[in-house]
C-alpha cells in the first residue's frame, strides 16, 4: 500500500508524533509511507514534506481573525502540498489535523474527491463538525446550524466576524457528499459526538492513539530531585499540558489545588508554560514549580518517573497521550472527567471526578496516593507498554486502510 499522512505538525505534538509513529510502522513492514505537514521544524528524511509556508502560516491566522473564517486561505502552501499529491500517487490520503492557519482544506478535499482517493480522518477533536470551535464544549449549536458562536474569541479566534454558520454549512457540502471517507475517533466519547453532528450515518471506528513505548518507561529519577532541589520524603503531583495555563488546559484548578493542599507534603509540577525560559520560572507558592515546555522526551520520561500521581485538569481532552505516557513510566492518574480522558486510565477512572469539584479532587488525590505501592506502578507500567504501543494502533490502522481499497 501506499499511504499519503497529513497533518500540521510532524515529530512535534501529539498528533505530530501519532503521525510519525504511523510513517515508521508502515516502513518498517513493508508499505510505501510519506507525510506532508504544515508548520514547525523541517524534518529531513525520506518522503517527508513540510508543505506549509510559514510567512503565509502567519497571513493566515491574521486573515482568520479579521474575517472569522479558518482554513480558507495558504493558497500557495495549499498548492505545493497538492503538487505532492499528484506526484505521489496514494492508494490512501489519512488526514489528521488541518485546522491551524496553514492549509485550504476546501481546495485540498474537493481535489481527492474529484480524484475519489479514499480518505481516513482522523478526528483529534470536534473540529471537522463544527462551525470552528476545537472543543464545543456544553454548546450544542454544531447540532443544527451554528451561529451566535459563544466561543468566538477561542482558538481559533475570531476578532468580531462570527461566520460559523456559513462555515459549518461548507463542511457538511464538502463531506456529506463523500463516499469514500471513513472518519476514526481515537476515543468512544468523540465518536458519540461525531454521532450527534451532521456526520452522523457515516462510517467511523475507534481507534485508540498509540505512543513510542521505547521511549516511555520508568527511569532514573534521582539526579532529577537533586537538580531541581526536591525536598525529600514529599509527594509529587505532575501536570503536562501545551500551555499549561490556559483555561482548556487546566493549570490554573492545579495551583487552585495546590493551595488546598499547602500544608501536606506535597509538590505540583506543571510542565508546559508559555516563555522561552528553561526551567524554573516561576512559583506559584512554596509547593508549586512551573517549568516551560520540555522537548526532550528522555528528560521528560524523569519527570513522569518521578511523579508520584499524574494530575489531568482540562476543560476537554479527546484521548490524550500524556495520560497514556504516565501510566508507562508508572504514574496513576487523577483529573477531571471531561471528554475521553478517563477512558485512557488502566485503573477506570477511579480518581476522577466532575469538572470543577475541588473538594472531591483533593479527596482523590490523597487516597490515589495513598493507595499506591511500588508493586502496582510496576504492574502499571508493563500493562499500560502493552496497551499503549504505537504498533497496535498502527495494526488497527493498517487494516482500516486495507479495508477501504
Amino acid at each position: 500500500m501506499r499511504i499519503l499522512l497529513i497533518d500540521v505538525n510532524c515529530k512535534q505534538s501529539s498528533t505530530g508524533d501519532i503521525v510519525y509513529n504511523l510513517y515508521d510502522h508502515l516502513k518498517k513492514n513493508g508499505h510505501q509511507a510519506a507525510i506532508c505537514y504544515g508548520r514547525g521544524p523541517i524534518v529531513n528524511e525520506d518522503d517527508i514534506f513540510k508543505f506549509g509556508l510559514d510567512w503565509e502560516t502567519y497571513i493566515h491566522a491574521a486573515l482568520s481573525r479579521l474575517m472569522g473564517l479558518n482554513g480558507f486561505f495558504s493558497y500557495k502552501s495549499t498548492k505545493r502540498l497538492i503538487n505532492f499529491i499528484e506526484r505521489y500517487k496514494p492508494d490512501i490520503v489519512h488526514i489528521h489535523e488541518l485546522h491551524g492557519y496553514f492549509v485550504n482544506l476546501y481546495q485540498v478535499v474537493n481535489y481527492l474527491k474529484a480524484k475519489n482517493v479514499p480518505i481516513i480522518w482522523t478526528f483529534h477533536c470536534e473540529y471537522m463538525y463544527t462551525g470552528k470551535c476545537g472543543y464545543a464544549y456544553d454548546c450544542k449549536r454544531f447540532i443544527d446550524k451554528c451561529g451566535h458562536c459563544p466561543y468566538l474569541h477561542d482558538y481559533p479566534s475570531s476578532f468580531i466576524i462570527d461566520a460559523t454558520k456559513y462555515m459549518l454549512a461548507k463542511k457538511k457540502r464538502l463531506l456529506l457528499d463523500y463516499d469514500n471517507l471513513l472518519i476514526v475517533s481515537p476515543s468512544d466519547w468523540l465518536a458519540g459526538r461525531v454521532k450527534i453532528s451532521f456526520l452522523k450515518g457515516r462510517m467511523l471506528k475507534v481507534i485508540n492513539n498509540g505512543i513510542n513505548v521505547d521511549i516511555w518507561y520508568p527511569r532514573e529519577t534521582s539526579s532529577l530531585a537533586s537538580e531541581i532541589s526536591l525536598p525529600l520524603n514529599y509527594k509529587i503531583i505532575l501536570s503536562i499540558a501545551p500551555n499549561i495555563l490556559s483555561d482548556r488546559k487546566g493549570g490554573k484548578w492545579v495551583i487552585r489545588l495546590a493551595k488546598i493542599m499547602q500544608d501536606e507534603p506535597i509538590i505540583f509540577i506543571l510542565v508546559g508554560a508559555s516563555t522561552r525560559a528553561n526551567n524554573v520560572i516561576e512559583s506559584y507558592g512554596a509547593n508549586v514549580l512551573l517549568f516551560s515546555k520540555i522537548g526532550d522526551k528522555n528528560r521528560l520520561a524523569r519527570f513522569y518517573s518521578i511523579a508520584d500521581l499524574f494530575l489531568l485538569c482540562s476543560k476537554r481532552e479527546n484521548y490524550p497521550t500524556t495520560c497514556l505516557e504516565a501510566q508507562c513510566c508508572g504514574a496513576p492518574l487523577a483529573g477531571f472527567n471531561e471528554g475521553g480522558a478517563v477512558e485512557t486510565d488502566l485503573d477506570s477512572g477511579r480518581y476522577f471526578v466532575d469538572y470543577g469539584d475541588l473538594a472531591g479532587l483533593s479527596i482523590a488525590v490523597r487516597k490515589a496516593i495513598s493507595e499506591d505501592t511500588p508493586t502496582r506502578r510496576e504492574q502499571r507500567s508493563r500493562l499500560a507498554r502493552q496497551q499503549f504501543s504505537y504498533d497496535k494502533m498502527a495494526q488497527e490502522y493498517v487494516r482500516a486502510y486495507r479495508n477501504m481499497l
